[in-house]
């Protein structure tokens, strides 16, 4: 491939782009180091190289923050709707305008591809957009009691400071789809960032800056050291409202913590998808699903599909067309042209989808392709199908978080809503059939939050994202999304 000598390479442009980012804690509009001095170092997984250190934040930091979002409630909460909506379309253009600068920090830190990097970089600007429409559609109600003799005025109010938490895996989208509404409804918000991938965050908080948002409004601290932050947070009695994306695990602890003052609280948690495949299905339409639903961002989602059901009399043929695309993808740094799959986001994660493909195996499951580590530098994995795969095998289970696709057979339509169904997780499920009654059917029978009829992908900052059961409560995005950050008031008020 020939070189354009007038563009610097991907990685010479990414480490200017990471140059530019304020990396230190985020306190009332001024950037600082933490209390302790301390920073901790932001890993490339592509290449194993240090790219970034960030201001590690503790206590003196959370406290500080906390304040300062207590502090401020009042006043922003007074702001104009369109004030609110407008520094959030700014924010919306300054993201779209940057777009390559921004998906370059995100693969350098991250890994995925630079094509899947914009496309969640449009993705996450989004939810800006969105949230700016909805800032100025805030609503409420006035009616008259049965009885005629009081009239029922209903207002909304912001719920006040909220912690906010996000994940590693969408460094930027899962950080715009909880800021946005935040702003819109007039809410503070401390935030913390997933420590493996800092620096879109960080990003952001620099374009909220410019877009006009106030001094203390957002206040930002990352940390190695997550309950030392988060829990003085939860503890304070400043804070109003929790929003975590992350583990079951961990928004069960968040839960007991908020539960000590009566926090609200969404929660966006694991998920177990199921992936479900009829024999009528167009089979072409349902492998490209697969792809799309199982390798986006590597598979470290928590909507990829994480058990492939495959009804028996075409679980062959579709675990075959399934391993000829993923085995044609080009494994690579995804900064490289060409580059269809990046690395996992650390050796921890990458030996988790090992254990997992070696358990299955020895249970019986056969691999079609893929099935181990590339020899490279690099948390590499490379795309695996399995068929075969036993009810028993721990991936079956537990989240993948991997480019592994284990095909397991099943011959009714009942016996596989009793597999899909059987996960104390229901955040999204995906079915391919061309019947439009068993569409209908199977998809209001699967005990999930989100269902993908014949299409791999749910997410959209228009639709109301989050699950059931043990994967979480609330939604994000959306018409209800703002919801989330709002109270009702209700005042009685008599008829003369």
């Amino acid at each position: 491939m020939t070189t354009n000598l007038s563009d610097l390479r991907a990685s010479e442009k990414a480490r200017e782009a990471i140059a530019k980012i304020s990396t230190g804690i985020f306190i009332d509009g001024q950037w600082s180091e933490a209390a302790s001095g301390a920073r901790f170092d932001v890993v490339n997984p592509a290449t194993e190289e240090v790219i970034a250190t960030v201001a590690d934040g503790g206590p003196e930091d959370a406290q500080r923050a906390i304040e300062t979002a207590g502090r401020v409630q009042k006043e922003w909460a007074k702001t104009a709707p369109r004030e609110r909506s407008e520094i959030l379309r700014r924010a919306y253009d300054l993201i779209m305008a940057r777009q390559d600068e921004l998906a370059l920090i995100m693969t350098a830190e991250m890994g995925k591809p630079l094509a899947e990097a914009k496309g969640e970089v449009a993705y996450a600007a989004e939810f800006f957009r969105w949230f700016s429409e909805e800032a100025v559609r805030i609503g409420g109600d006035l009616t008259t009691t049965g009885d005629g003799k009081n009239r029922i005025l209903v207002s909304r109010e912001p719920v006040g400071p909220c912690v906010l938490v996000t994940p590693w895996n969408f460094p930027l989208a899962m950080g715009t789809r909880k800021i946005g509404p935040a702003i819109a409804a007039g809410c503070t918000m401390v935030f913390k960032p997933a420590n493996l991938t800092p620096l879109s965050s960080l990003a952001l908080v620099d374009i909220l800056v410019e877009a006009g948002l106030p001094d203390g409004v957002l206040n930002v601290v990352c940390t190695t050291k997550a309950s030392e932050v988060v829990s003085p947070w939860m503890s304070s009695g400043i804070a109003r409202k929790v929003s975590f994306t992350g583990s079951t695990a961990v928004g069960v602890r968040l839960l007991e913590q908020a539960s000590q003052h009566v926090m609200r609280s969404s929660m966006e948690l694991g998920g177990n998808a199921p992936f479900i495949v009829f024999e009528d299905a167009d089979l072409d339409r349902a492998v490209e699903g697969a792809v799309a639903a199982k390798m986006r961002n590597m598979g470290e989602a928590c909507t990829a599909a994480n058990r492939l059901f495959v009804q028996r009399s075409v679980a062959d043929e579709f675990a075959r067309k399934l391993a000829d695309r993923l085995g044609a993808l080009s494994l690579g740094d995804g900064a490289e042209p060409g580059t269809d799959v990046g690395p996992l986001v650390e050796e921890k994660a990458l030996r988790k989808v090992q254990e997992l493909v070696d358990d299955a195996v020895g249970k019986g499951a056969v691999v079609v392709c893929g099935g181990s580590r590339p020899d490279r530098r690099g948390y590499f994995y490379s795309p695996t199908v399995l068929s075969d795969v036993s009810p028993e095998a721990d991936l079956m289970t537990e989240e993948i978080f991997g480019p592994v696709a284990p095909v397991v057979p099943f011959d009714t339509e009942d016996e596989v809503l009793r597999l899909a169904n059987d996960t104390p997780w229901g955040l999204v499920g995906y079915l391919f059939t061309q019947d439009v009654d068993r569409g209908f059917r199977v998809g209001e029978a699967l005990e999930v939050g989100m269902v993908g009829l014949n299409t791999g992908i749910v997410s959209n900052p228009a639709a109301p994202f989050g699950g059931v059961k043990a994967s979480g409560l609330g939604r994000e995005g959306g018409r209800v999304g703002i919801e989330e950050f709002l109270e009702y008031k209700y005042m009685a008020v008599p008829k003369a």
